[in-house]
């Protein structure tokens, strides 16, 4: 392969990277409470590994009522198909108030944004920071996994880190007690 100059291609780590230049938009969600379906939309892509290959997927969430409003898959990280299922799900559940996402290239997108500035849709945008740390606090906090017996990471770490921290010092205490 490599004589042909062909590479193989896989997903990226980061599919939240916005293209240079694009306009980011101000995150509008903090401090909101979220109380009526159609209040505030959300949107994310990522991929799904398949044995030959992978595949990308967007979907469109109520945030309210966590329902996927939309979805679509496709074997590249164009624009297009995060459109369709923006337009699919304006088309049967009508309009929110704000449409959340992360800075992702396809979200940014001159044509992703039309579609919303066109129906007058505040756009709200995660700061990264903010979006990894909520991440991380569910992962650790609320996702419960298979691997664990159905506990999460916290409920498994902290009665490790308890024992070894009370022993640690009950050991420290005997040290200073010797001359």
């Amino acid at each position: 392969m490599h004589r042909l100059g062909l590479h193989a291609v896989f997903p990226g780590r980061n599919l939240s990277g916005a293209a240079k230049g694009q306009k980011k938009y101000p995150y509008l969600l903090r401090g909101k409470q979220i109380r009526y379906p159609n209040q505030v939309w959300a949107s994310d892509l990522t991929y799904i590994r398949l044995p030959g290959g992978h595949v990308y997927l967007v979907a469109i969430v109520d945030l309210c009522s966590r329902k996927v409003l939309s979805w679509r898959l496709s074997n590249t990280l164009d624009t297009r198909f995060c459109i369709e299922a923006l337009e699919e799900a304006l088309a049967v559940y009508g309009e929110p108030a704000i449409f959340n996402t992360d800075q992702g290239s396809q979200f940014t997108s001159d044509a992703f944004v039309q579609v919303l500035e066109s129906r007058k849709i505040r756009i709200s945008m995660d700061e990264l920071r903010a979006g990894i740390e909520r991440y991380f606090q569910f992962y650790n906090c609320e996702r419960f996994h298979q691997s664990l017996e159905y506990e999460t990471p916290d409920q498994m770490y902290q009665p490790f880190v308890l024992v070894n921290t009370l022993r640690w010092q009950r050991e420290r205490k005997q040290r200073r007690k010797k001359p």
